[in-house]
């Protein structure tokens, strides 16, 4: 379980010493502990580790570009190497190459025919792609083709 695997890192982060990797670990544990609580004392299944994992990721690399942007290297850093640590625990992301693929398959698939079909395909394509490509360039390669 990947629960498990985050609490096998954050042993492994005490034992090295490692505080940017040990906080950032502890950081999805408790949001982790936090969701186990909302949903009283049911079992926490990967699929919502995961759904925690990408949304603290998409936290911090937004978090980096803001710093990036205000000029602030020092902050920026650590953001980023937070983002690297969680990227470890999810799955790789699918190309541009392989989501416009996905798309162009959902297009047939839904018959969508224009812009104003968008929502049939990215209610496809949001349960097929969660967790391998980012929500906002599978939209963004969407509206492309459908304005074709």
């Amino acid at each position: 379980m990947l629960s498990e695997q985050i609490n096998q890192a954050i042993k492994a982060a005490m034992r090295a010493k490692d505080k940017v990797r040990l906080s950032t670990l502890r950081d999805i544990k408790s949001k982790i502990m936090v969701e186990a609580t909302a949903a009283s004392g049911q079992e926490i299944t990967d699929a919502v580790v995961l759904k925690i994992c990408m949304k603290l990721h998409k936290q911090r690399k937004e978090t980096y570009a803001l710093y990036k942007e205000q000029g602030r290297e020092d902050l920026a850093k650590e953001e980023r190497e937070q983002a690297e640590i969680i990227e470890a625990f999810l799955p790789k992301m699918l190309s541009e190459e392989e989501i416009r693929a996905e798309v162009l398959e959902a297009i047939n698939v839904t018959g969508a025919s224009g812009p104003q079909d968008m929502g049939k395909c990215m209610g496809v394509l949001t349960k097929k792609l969660a967790g391998k490509a980012d929500g906002k360039l599978i939209s963004l390669i969407v509206r492309e083709e459908l304005s074709k």
